[in-house]
């Protein structure tokens, strides 16, 4: 029988760290394959830092040194009180094991330590996991392919 793997670390993405950077870019653009769009310079700027209003933070997953999953979260530019999980992916060798969980959990955490109430909203195609989570549907799913989710939490306005 094979041994159970700890849950990953998760932490917040240093951007100051070239490897962790490079890492998290490769990680995106591999789980995206989609040049154009998530190319690897747009993924370089997208997981910088942003404090503020409109913050924007990516968190990564680790195990024994390595990153092995990746997720974005940040503020609304256009609604206020509402938070955006964006942006994830799993390496290929690491999906199954609660990473994706793991990333998510964090990602909420950080959210409601940070903000008394609002909402936090995901477009997936794992709409499942969400639900486990305590996300509601928002209108039906897009195509057969992505669902918009969002959690409500806090005191109500």
């Amino acid at each position: 029988m094979a041994a159970k793997l700890r849950p990953p670390s998760v932490e917040l993405l240093d951007t100051r760290n070239p490897a962790d950077l490079a890492a998290t870019v490769a990680l995106l653009a591999q789980a995206f394959h989609n040049p154009e769009r998530y190319g690897p310079e747009r993924l370089h700027d997208e997981v910088q830092h942003r404090s503020g209003p409109h913050y924007r933070h990516f968190f990564v997953a680790r195990r024994q040194g390595e990153i092995i999953g990746v997720g974005g979260l940040k503020a609304a530019d256009w609604a206020s009180a509402t938070h955006i999980l964006y942006l994830s992916a799993v390496a290929e060798h690491a999906r199954g094991q609660g990473v994706a969980r793991a990333l998510i959990e964090a990602r909420i955490a950080w959210v409601k330590a940070h903000h008394l109430a609002g909402r936090i909203l995901v477009s997936t195609p794992r709409p499942k996991r969400f639900r486990r989570l305590g996300f509601k549907p928002v209108g039906k799913p897009v195509g057969e392919e992505r669902q918009l989710m969002r959690l409500e939490f806090g005191a109500e306005g």
